[in-house]
């Protein structure tokens, strides 16, 4: 019984162990640019900076859109009472006189406030639903007067000749919104930029070993050939010799790409904020996608989803609303104020509620500004500068990304021809080797001209690498300059807005 207790408590140990154990181990991702990207998304500090700059833009433009319909409110003062003693005219003894106050009011104003909306546009004017009622209390030598008073009233209130602050709000609302969508799409592509060229560095390794790799099984077939030729005529000596010198230096070139390959996938978790016992290989596969693109359309997608531009347009209305802010200060305008309703005012409670009288009014307000010294003036100016400002910055912005464009589109064309060029030459460099290895085979090559042909065919596949990375990464500027991914053939700003927005 004590030797099953003791190998169950042993079971229970392992397969404890064995949990703990496999959560702690750590993951085995194959990485592709797009998971990169999502990986270094997800785990992005300034990303999730801007999502909360969204969510919060996106609550105040509700605020502001909630403050287009009714709101209801009360006032409540409960009590407002007076005792002091303050200096007033007398109008029968002609002089001042200290008159002491004692007075208690209780006070409630129920109010339903509606800004008025004409066919979708606020026009900075007000209606409301009012009802008030309190009780006024009065001492005065002992005695004691108590009025009661109540009215129900539809008031309307009309700013004219003055910015519309309702509408106004609203835009800037919209606009803080839109900016920090756009803040944050362009730091999506400055992601997709700085890990695309990461990527691209882990992927020319793994791709150059395949190289190294197939170099050394070239070079070890040809060693088996050699050994079979030695066997039967021992002049071919030598021929081993060269051989495994090849073969170690081939050997060496693939632990300097293992090491630099082990420094990268470092870098790239660190980037990626990944854990240590995370584990990263990359598949690579050559795919070279033919852009049809015209380089004017190039252009136009570019001026078209360049998040810094829009933003920038979104900073001149800015400016623009800030102009007409400044010049509805210290300038003419009106305001209009009509009341129509019911009062009545009682010494008794209960009859407040009878017999009511009308309760109208009118008001008309205008400001007329006469002189200021040219203040006004002054600041509309200084106002108008930062929207020429931003018109100046809107230019240059659009010069840098079409000359920005042209240079990427020149150098894909480029890279993109000669990428189709050298991918044939690199299948007919293979195809060739194999030949030359046949006729090494039956003595009708020598040694060492295998061995310059294997060469130049490592130099082939090389020099298509290297040409098809710079493919590659014309492709991921292109794409970056234009915000359009033409791999998916789809905007990355609208991709942006549809999964986010």
């Amino acid at each position: 019984m004590k030797m099953k207790q003791f190998l169950l408590n042993i079971s229970i140990v392992l397969f404890i162990s064995g949990i703990f154990l496999s959560t702690k181990a750590g993951q085995n991702i194959q990485l592709t640019l797009e998971n990169a990207v999502d990986i270094a998304m997800d785990n992005s500090y300034r990303i999730k900076n801007l999502e909360m700059e969204i969510d919060k833009t996106l609550l105040r433009l509700k605020a502001r859109r909630a403050g287009l319909k009714s709101k209801v409110f009360m006032d409540i003062q409960t009590p407002d009472i007076s005792r002091i003693s303050e200096n007033k005219w007398n109008s029968t003894l002609y002089r001042d006189e200290i008159v002491r106050q004692n007075t208690q009011r209780w006070q409630s104003d129920l109010s339903i406030k509606q800004p008025v909306i004409f066919f979708g546009y606020p026009t900075n004017g007000y209606v409301s639903l009012n009802y008030k009622v309190y009780r006024y209390q009065q001492k005065d030598d002992g005695d004691r007067g108590i009025d009661y008073y109540n009215r129900f009233y539809f008031k309307y209130e009309q700013p004219l000749f003055t910015p519309n602050n309702l509408k106004n709000d609203l835009e800037r609302a919209e606009l803080d919104l839109r900016d920090s969508q756009l803040d944050f799409i362009a730091d999506k592509v400055d992601i997709i930029r700085d890990i695309g060229y990461d990527y691209y560095e882990l992927f020319e390794l793994a791709y150059e070993k395949i190289i190294f790799s197939n170099q050394l099984d070239i070079l070890d077939h040809i060693m088996n050939i050699a050994e079979s030729l030695i066997a039967q005529d021992s002049t071919h000596s030598s021929d081993e010799i060269q051989i495994q010198l090849e073969i170690t230096n081939e050997k060496e070139f693939l632990l300097d790409n293992r090491s630099n390959m082990r420094r990268e996938t470092s870098n790239m978790k660190q980037r990626l904020r990944l854990n240590a016992d995370d584990s990263l290989f990359i598949v690579p596969k050559i795919k070279i996608t033919p852009v049809y693109i015209k380089l004017e359309e190039a252009i136009d997608l570019g001026l078209k989803n360049n998040p810094w531009l829009r933003s920038l347009y979104l900073s001149k209305r800015e400016a623009e609303l800030d102009v007409e802010r400044v010049k509805g200060e210290n300038s003419f305008h009106v305001n209009l104020e009509f009341t129509y309703g019911l009062e009545k005012k009682e010494s008794s409670f209960k009859s407040i509620w009878d017999e009511y009288d009308n309760s109208n009014s009118a008001t008309i307000n205008a400001y007329i500004p006469l002189w200021d010294w040219g203040e006004r003036r002054a600041l509309i100016q200084s106002e108008q500068i930062d929207v020429n400002r931003r018109e100046l910055q809107i230019e240059e912005q659009k010069d840098n990304i079409k000359k920005n464009i042209i240079n990427s589109y020149t150098n894909l064309k480029e890279y993109e021809e000669r990428c189709l060029n050298l991918d044939n030459s690199r299948k007919i460099s293979g195809e060739f080797v194999q030949i030359s290895i046949d006729k090494y085979s039956a003595g009708e090559l020598s040694l060492q001209s295998l061995l310059q042909i294997v060469e130049r065919h490592k130099s082939t596949e090389r020099n298509f690498l290297e040409t098809y990375m710079g493919y590659r990464r014309s492709l991921l500027n292109l794409m970056v300059n234009t915000h359009y991914d033409y791999e998916k053939s789809i905007s990355l700003v609208d991709e942006q807005f549809n999964d986010k927005f």
